[in-house]
Formats: structure tokens, C-alpha cells, sequence
């Protein structure tokens, strides 16, 4: 065949001239790059065409192909048409299309096929009308394109339409037509009715078994999808690249390892080594089946690597709680000279978030704007997030309002940043905020406002952000109605909160543990049991979180054995193995209960060592049952990890001085000022018609300060002749009487004082607590809820406490 080459310029048409050496031109401008195979040349117009690869080239060669006459070929004007659809220009090929005199079938072809890719399903049907008025047969591709957009467009009832015009014009038998009946209806989630059609057609290809194994796996029935490949192999039809691709996903979905190593198998097997997208595919897998081993074996193996394969390693390890793993990869993959993509950037945020790595989330922000990302809002908003998480709400909160463009996942991040740097007010103004801008809030936007008010502990702004849901619509959103359920048990609403449990249509695993974890939290550990026992019986498995509700609930309650129990079933029974939180909550659980020894030995025979969680549980426990010795030996490990740790240095404090070893006491204080350490104060809120009132231990700053002490000393001298003998034994070198006045001053006693005063009779008091209750105020409460016939409700750091007519909802064991 000759090969020919042409030099255009504007006009006239240049002659052509043989150049068979001659090399094609790779730069220059477009009129100097054109090569016309032979059997093409008897249409120069489609030459131009042809060598179009963007709608602004199409524009600037237009002019010139009008001016030399060659509009009006009939060649011309169907290539002209199907490039503008191609470019997704829909208007100008209509425009070119309408001002054709006499318009062939193709034309009527090209333009169906154009609406069908770029239009709504209404302007493809109503051009496929006009066809039929215009009396122009359809031919078999042209209701493929219907049917492929009314499966994209999820319009089944269109699409039975149009399924009914292919049976009318004759095409049921036709390969390429039932396939695309196949693909809508395995689209519009009626598999059945594919798989009904697939086994209708009287011939099949491996497009068309690639359709129903596709149908089957993205419907969620990856077990279904897998016997369709067997008997795929069976009907003479080997599986491809496509195949695996298809039903891995649907695999890693239902988390069927077994299968997936199969596969895997398989793809060994069949040469497919070469597959990048059928390796990445299998990456994926492994890491959704929690196989994080067979992942790194299956990425080392690979014989080439693209970035969809690192993002999916980068992102794997993230989804598998491997964050530092996550981090390490990305780097690797940098100094391997890969480009990162948003996709990578937004994986290295989320491993900095977890971690709350602030210098490593800084290092990727900088990475950003060198490769000129930072402007996709996908990745703005992990990055509100990793600021959010690294307590750098401040900076999170600038980069929101410097976005221009905002999704309602931005302000959903925002928001829920916010809520988790104990921002409550700000989170909640930004709501309001968003609807002022008519941005309709999602179950997601809910769930960050659900949980900032959790940590508020109002009822009542329980009660309105429950009535929210309910007008928008979302109180039959899952996790919505868990994020209520959590923060209904948080306010102290214990009751509401089962009740609406109770009242839920589906529940997840989260659902459950919010339930079980509120009743441990309030001292119900007989109730917490029950309900997970009631969990067992169903279909929804529990979960390492479960567990840890339930060690924790046994722990509250003094259920020593049943939490043992429990621990051990976790692991014997569910495979789950614990991580430093359950070890932490058993030692809590054996501690609190005065088995110090048997707790000691359990950190002893842990198979890693043990964390501040443990080591801080197991010096609780012996500042409760005053075990000095083995709590100095606790302490001394514990400040290995972490010396600046204020908490735990007061904790010693407060061992020594309950059992009066006050020099110790002054060396645990002078070497936490050496340090800088500061005592966290203590502070308690009280919520009085929609205002939140905040008290700290000896504060007078409140406007009713001198109303609040002298009903102090009222109160106290009540519950004195009611049996209270006051505890000040942790106070040294001052008065009694002084003493007294120092332990009735703190926080709680100073909001539960205002609630009384500025409250009807029969109104419950509910107090929040940034610290556990002192074991003074604890009982002074349990008096001053019998004197003055009040339910006293408060939520400290660890637990809930119900005072009533003199007693408190936890025994006394806390």
C-alpha cells in the first residue's frame, strides 16, 4: 500500500506528493502533522477530522474545511456530528445535524448514539421519537445505547420499555442487544430476571457471561458470581481479566478468603501475571479480608506496579489500622518516582490523622501545593480532617474558610472537627450556619452534631437534634438513630435510649455497642449482659468494640468472673484478638475489684508489653485499695512511657496522701513543677435553659457566687445532721475547718448548688465532670439528694452516677 503524506494550508488544497521516506512530523503546528493512509484519501474533509483530539481543534479546523466546500458531503457531516458527541458537545451536533437537508439513516444513527452518552435518558428517548416519526429503521446498536443509558440511569421501567421495542423489531435473538438486556436489569438490581434473559439467548460470548458475573457480583451475591465463572469454564468460555476483576471486589465485599485464594490460584494459573488491574484487584481483596500478609506478598510480587496499585497499598494498610505501615509505603512510593495522585494524598492524610501526626501531616500539606493538588476538594476536606484529629482545629478551621468551593462533605468535616476538639458551640454554629445557606444537612452532618451534643450531656438538645431527624426525614437512618441512642445514654436518658433502640428497624454492630456500652457506663452491668447476649443470638457479629463495652460494663459493676469469662470467649470462641484496651479494661476489672495480685500477674503475662492504658488502670487500683508498694513499682514503669503525663503524677499523689505519706506527696508536687506539670483543674457544667453553666473547683467568677456558698454552708450543715461526716483526708498542714471548706468548694458541689437554687422541685440536676468524682463529693451527694428529695445526676470521666434518696446507682463501687 502507498503511503501518503499532505501539507495543508488554508487554501487552495495542496497537491499530493509521494514521500515514502519521508517521517511523519510530530510537532508543528496541526496543518503540518497530517498523514493520509491511502485508503482514506478519497475523503480529505475526514482527513481534517481525523486528526482532532479536542473540541478546541475541531473549532480552529472547522473554518477551513467550510471554506474549501466540504460541508455539504454527506461523509463530512456524520463525522462531524460523531466528534462533537465525542467531545461531549451535544448542542453543536444538534446544530449541524438539524441544518442537513436530506438526512441519511447514520446521521439519525450517530445522533441517537451521541444523545445516548452525553444526555439525559428523556432527550435520547425523545430523539429515538423522532427517529420513528421520521420514519427511520432502528438497527441493533442503537437500542444498546438505550438500554446501557437506562441501566446507568436506573430506569428500569423505561428500560422494559425499550427491551420491548427489541423483542418488537426482531432483535430478542441478537447477541449484542440481550447482552445489553442483561446489563439493565443485573444494573437495576432485578438479577434474577439477567439471569432469566442470559439463559434465554441462544448464543453467548464472554462479553455476555462477563455481563451476568458482573451482575451477580455487584448485587452483592459474590457466591452466586463465582458458580457463573464455573460454569462459564464448563460452556468452553475461559475467564479473562475481566472476569477477575469483577468478581474479586464482590469477593473482598463478602470477605470470602477462601474463594479470593482460589482466584488467586486461578490468576497464577491462567498467565495473568502481566494484569496489573487483576493484581490490584487481588491487593484490594487481601486487604478487605483482613489477609494483610497475603497483600504485601502479592505487591512484591508484582512484575509492574502503577499507582493505582500503591494507592490501593497505601489505603489498605490505612482500612487495616496499620497507619504507621500506610505512611511508610507512600514515602516508598515517592523515592520510587511515582506520582502521587489525589487519591495517594488523601490515603497519607488519613494515616497523619489516625496517628495525629502533625509534623507528618504538615510534610504531605507541603507536598500538595509543590504538585499543585491542594486544589481538588476531596483532598481540602482529609486535610480539615487531619488537622482536625492532630488538635489543630485552628488551622483546619482557616482552610475551611479560605475554600471557595465547599461540599456538604467539607462542612460535614468541619463540623465533626469541631465536635472532636470539644468545640460544641462552634460545631454547633457552623450548623446553623450551613442551613442559613440552604445546604441540607446529611445523615453524616447529623451524626457529627448528634456527637458533638453527646459530649454536652443536655437532654434537652438531645431531644431537638432528635426532633431534626425526624423532620428531615433520617430517624430511619442506622447510624443516625446510633449516634442518638449514644447520646441519649451520654445526657443520663438511659431509658429513652433503649427506647429507642427498641424501636429501630436495623441495628449495627455499632448500634449494639452503643446500647451495651451506655448501660455498662451507668452501672448496669446486669442489663449490658443481657442485651449482649440478645446480640449473640442474632445475626450481627460482635466486635473487638463489643468486647471492650463488655469487659468494661462487667468492670463497672463489680462481675469479675463474667468479664474473665468474656475475655476469654473473645478470643477462643470469635478469634479477635485483644488489643491494649482489653488489656487495659481486665486489669481495671481485677484491680477495682481488689485483686491486685491476680492483676499484676496478668500485666506480667501479657505477649506485649504493656501500654499507659494498663500500667495507669493497674495504679488506679492501687490508689483505691491503698497498696503503696506496688503502686510506687507501677508507677515507675509507667512515667518510663511517659514522664510528662500530669494525670497519673497526681494519681501518685493522691495514694500517697490517702495514706498519709504527705513527704512523698511534696516530692510527687515539686518534681511536677521541675517539670512544668500542671494539675488538670476541675470542672463541672450544668445546663439551666438552654445556657451551659461552667464551674471550676473555688471559683467566684459566676454572677450568683455569693447565693451558691452560702447555700453551701446551709446544705452542709443539712446533710451533717442527715449522718454526713466529711473526708479530707487527702488535704495536709491547714485546718480542719479549712480542710472542710476546700473539699465543699469543688466543682460538682458548686454546680450541683446552682442547679438546686435556680430548679422547681421534682427537676432531676444533671452535672457533666471533666474528672472522676472525689470520693468526699460522692458521698456528700448521696446526702444531699435525701435531704432535699432531688435525683442528682452526674457524668464524670468514667462513669455515670445516679444519686437518689441517698444512695447512688453504683454501690459504691467505682
Amino acid at each position: 500500500m502507498c503511503t501518503q503524506y499532505i501539507t495543508l494550508r488554508p487554501a487552495p488544497i495542496p497537491n499530493i506528493t509521494n514521500q515514502n521516506t519521508k517521517k511523519r512530523p510530530t510537532t508543528g503546528p496541526l496543518y503540518q502533522r497530517i498523514f493520509i493512509p491511502s485508503h482514506v484519501y478519497r475523503h480529505p474533509s475526514a482527513v481534517l477530522l481525523e486528526l482532532c483530539t479536542s473540541l478546541k481543534e475541531l473549532h480552529q479546523i472547522l473554518p477551513l474545511v467550510i471554506k474549501n466546500g466540504f460541508y455539504d458531503e454527506h461523509f463530512f457531516q456524520t463525522k462531524l456530528i460523531s466528534l462533537f458527541c465525542k467531545f461531549s458537545s451535544i448542542s453543536e451536533a444538534a446544530r449541524v445535524f438539524e441544518t442537513v437537508e436530506q438526512k441519511l439513516d447514520v446521521l439519525y444513527h450517530t445522533m441517537l448514539k451521541g444523545y445516548a452518552k452525553n444526555s439525559a435518558l428523556r432527550d435520547a428517548l425523545k430523539f429515538f421519537g423522532r427517529m420513528r416519526f421520521d420514519e427511520v429503521s432502528p438497527v441493533v446498536y442503537d437500542f444498546t445505547y438505550l438500554l446501557q443509558l437506562c441501566g446507568d440511569s436506573l430506569d428500569l421501567t423505561r428500560g422494559r420499555e425499550v427491551h420491548g421495542m427489541v423483542i418488537t423489531n426482531g432483535f430478542q435473538s441478537n447477541l449484542f442487544a440481550m447482552t445489553a438486556v442483561v446489563n439493565l436489569y443485573a444494573k437495576c438490581r432485578q438479577v434474577e430476571d439477567a439471569y432469566k434473559m442470559f439463559e434465554r439467548m441462544p448464543q453467548r460470548d464472554l462479553v455476555s457471561w462477563n455481563t451476568v458475573v458482573a451482575g451477580f457480583a455487584q448485587n452483592g451475591l459474590a457466591r452466586r458470581a463465582v458458580q457463573l465463572v464455573l460454569q462459564m469454564q464448563e460452556a468452553g468460555q475461559k475467564p479473562d481479566s475481566i472476569t477477575l476483576v469483577t468478581v474479586l471486589p464482590a469477593l473482598a465485599d463478602v470477605k470470602a478468603l477462601r474463594i479470593g485464594k482460589s482466584v488467586h490460584g486461578y490468576a497464577f494459573r491462567a498467565g495473568f501475571e502481566s494484569k496489573i488491574n487483576v493484581w490490584t484487584a487481588m491487593l484490594d481483596m487481601y486487604f478487605k479480608c483482613r489477609s494483610v500478609k497475603n497483600a504485601r506478598l502479592v505487591f512484591k510480587g508484582m512484575s509492574s506496579r502503577n499507582v493505582v496499585s500503591w494507592n490501593t497499598m497505601i489505603n489498605g494498610f490505612e482500612q487495616n489500622g496499620e497507619s504507621e505501615e500506610a505512611f511508610a509505603m507512600f514515602l516508598k512510593m515517592l523515592v520510587e518516582g511515582v506520582d502521587p495522585t489525589n487519591v495517594s494524598m488523601m490515603g497519607a492524610l488519613h494515616a497523619c490523622a489516625n496517628l495525629g501526626d502533625l509534623e507528618r501531616g504538615r510534610f504531605v500539606h507541603r507536598l500538595l501545593e509543590e504538585k499543585k493538588l491542594g486544589s481538588d476538594v476531596s483532598v481540602m476536606n482529609s486535610l480539615i480532617s487531619m488537622y482536625s484529629k492532630c488538635k489543630r482545629v485552628d488551622i483546619a478551621a482557616s482552610l475551611f474558610g479560605n475554600l471557595k468551593q465547599k461540599t456538604i462533605v467539607t462542612w460535614n468535616a468541619m463540623i465533626l472537627g469541631y465536635a472532636q476538639n470539644g468545640c460544641i458551640n462552634e460545631a454547633l454554629n457552623l450548623f446553623c450556619e450551613m442551613q442559613f445557606h440552604d445546604i441540607k444537612p446529611d445523615s453524616f452532618t447529623l451524626v457529627s452534631v448528634v456527637t458533638a451534643l453527646a459530649d454536652l450531656s443536655v437532654t434537652r438538645q438531645a431531644k431537638w437534634i432528635h426532633g431534626l431527624t425526624i423532620r428531615t426525614l433520617m430517624d430511619k437512618n442506622v447510624f443516625v438513630c446510633t449516634a442518638l441512642v449514644d447520646t441519649y445514654a451520654k445526657c443520663g436518658a438511659i431509658q429513652t435510649a433503649r427506647n429507642l433502640f427498641d424501636m429501630m428497624e436495623e441495628r449495627h454492630v455499632i448500634t449494639w455497642n452503643a446500647m451495651i456500652d451506655g448501660y455498662g457506663t451507668h452501672g448496669y452491668g446486669k442489663n449490658a449482659l443481657d442485651l449482649f447476649d440478645d446480640m449473640q443470638k442474632g445475626s450481627v457479629k460482635p466486635n473487638e468494640i463489643t468486647f471492650l463495652s463488655v469487659i468494661a460494663a462487667c468492670s463497672h459493676s463489680g462481675l469479675v468472673e463474667e468479664g474473665l469469662y468474656y475475655f476469654e470467649s473473645m478470643k477462643e470462641i470469635y478469634g479477635l484478638r485483644p488489643s491494649m484496651d482489653h488489656y487495659g479494661a481486665m486489669v481495671d476489672l481485677l484491680g477495682r475489684a481488689g485483686r491486685l495480685d491476680e492483676a499484676w500477674k496478668f500485666i506480667q503475662d501479657m505477649p506485649v508489653k504493656p501500654g499507659i492504658s494498663v500500667l495507669g488502670a493497674m495504679l488506679g487500683a492501687c490508689k483505691i485499695h491503698k497498696n503503696v508498694e506496688l503502686g510506687e513499682k507501677v508507677a515507675d514503669e509507667l512515667f518510663e512511657l511517659d514522664p510528662d503525663e500530669g494525670g497519673y503524677h497526681v494519681l501518685l499523689a493522691n495514694m500517697y496522701a490517702s495514706a498519709s505519706m504527705w513527704e512523698k506527696v511534696a516530692r510527687v508536687r515539686t518534681a511536677m513543677e521541675k517539670k512544668g506539670i500542671k494539675k488538670t483543674p476541675g470542672c463541672s457544667l450544668v445546663e439551666l435553659r438552654n445556657e451551659v453553666h461552667t464551674f471550676y473547683s473555688g471559683s467566684t467568677n459566676h454572677p450568683q457566687s455569693k447565693r451558691i456558698y452560702a447555700y453551701l454552708d446551709t446544705l452542709g450543715d443539712e446533710i451533717k445532721a442527715a449522718g454526713y461526716v466529711p473526708d479530707s483526708n487527702s488535704i495536709h498542714d491547714v485546718e480542719e475547718d479549712v480542710k472542710e471548706q476546700l473539699v465543699s468548694s469543688h466543682s460538682e458541689r458548686l454546680a450541683i448548688a446552682f442547679g438546686l437554687l435556680n430548679t422547681s422541685r421534682g427537676t432531676t440536676i444533671h452535672i457533666r465532670k471533666n474528672l472522676r468524682v472525689c470520693g468526699d463529693c460522692h458521698e456528700a451527694t448521696k446526702y444531699i439528694s435525701l435531704v432535699t428529695g432531688r435525683e442528682i445526676i452526674v457524668r464524670d470521666l468514667r462513669r455515670f452516677h445516679h444519686f437518689k434518696n441517698g444512695s447512688c446507682s453504683c454501690r459504691d463501687y467505682w
